[in-house]
C-alpha cells in the first residue's frame, strides 16, 4: 500500500521541478543571454539534475508496476539497471549537489545577499521561484531518501565521481571568466586569486563531505527501520 503514495509523490515532485525549470527559462534576464546562458549557474544545473533524477524515479516505479509478476527475466534485468542508475544518481549527484546548493546559497545570502543573489534579481525572479530553486530541493531529496532505500556505490568510486563533477564545474566557471572577463558569482570578484583557490578547494572538500553524509544518513534511516521491524 505504501508504494502508491510514493509513486504519486515522486510524480508531484517531478512536475514541480518541470514547472520551476519552465518558469526560470521563461525569465528574460541579461545573464541568460551571455556566454554559457543558464548553464553557468550551479543552481540551474542542480535543478536539471533533480528533474532527471525524479524522472528516473518515476520511470523506475512504472517499470516496477509493469514487470511485477510477469516473470520476464529481461524486463527484470532492465529494471535492476534502472534501480542502479537511480541509486547512483541520488548518491553521487542529487543529494550532495542539492544539499550544497541549498546550504551555500543561504549561508552566503544571510551574510551578504549582494555577494550571491543581488537585490536586483527580485525584479526578475519572484520569491516563490527563488525558494523553488534554493529551498525545496532539500526536503524533496530527504523525502526520497526516507521513502526508498538506495544502494550506494563503493566509497572510492562515489568520491571519485563527485570530485570529477566538482572539479569539472570549477573549470567551467574559470573558463567562463576567461572568455567573458566576468565571474559567474559576484563574490568571486571581491576576493584575490589565493582566496579563490582556497574557496574552490573548500567547495570540493564540502562536496565530498556531503557525499559521505548522504551515505551515513541513508544507512542510519534504513538500519533504524530494520531494527524497528525486528523488534
Amino acid at each position: 500500500m505504501a508504494l502508491v503514495p510514493c509513486q504519486v509523490l515522486r510524480v508531484a515532485i517531478l512536475l514541480s521541478y518541470c514547472s520551476i525549470l519552465c518558469n526560470y527559462k521563461a525569465i528574460e534576464m541579461p545573464s541568460h543571454q551571455t556566454y554559457g546562458g543558464s548553464w553557468k549557474f550551479l543552481t540551474f544545473i542542480d535543478l536539471v539534475i533533480q528533474a532527471v533524477f525524479f524522472g528516473i524515479c518515476v520511470l523506475t516505479d512504472l517499470s516496477s508496476l509493469l514487470t511485477r509478476g510477469s516473470g520476464n527475466q529481461e524486463q527484470e534485468r532492465q529494471l535492476k539497471k534502472l534501480i542502479s542508475l537511480r541509486d547512483w544518481m541520488l548518491a553521487v549527484l542529487a543529494f550532495p549537489v542539492g544539499v550544497f546548493v541549498v546550504a551555500v546559497f543561504w549561508i552566503i545570502y544571510a551574510y551578504d545577499r549582494e555577494m550571491i543573489y543581488p537585490k536586483l534579481l527580485d525584479n526578475f525572479i519572484p520569491g516563490w521561484l527563488n525558494h523553488g530553486m534554493h529551498t525545496t530541493v532539500l526536503p524533496f531529496i530527504l523525502i526520497e531518501m526516507r521513502t526508498s532505500h538506495h544502494a550506494y556505490p563503493s566509497r572510492n568510486s562515489g568520491l571519485a565521481a563527485i570530485c570529477t563533477f566538482s572539479v569539472g564545474y570549477i573549470l567551467w566557471v574559470c573558463w567562463v571568466h576567461h572568455v567573458t572577463g566576468m565571474w559567474v558569482y559576484p563574490f568571486l570578484e571581491h576576493i584575490g586569486p589565493g582566496a579563490r583557490i582556497i574557496f574552490f578547494g573548500s567547495t570540493t572538500i564540502l562536496m565530498n563531505f556531503l557525499y559521505l553524509l548522504g551515505e551515513v544518513l541513508n544507512s542510519y534511516i534504513w538500519d533504524t527501520q530494520r531494527t524497528a521491524k525486528l523488534k
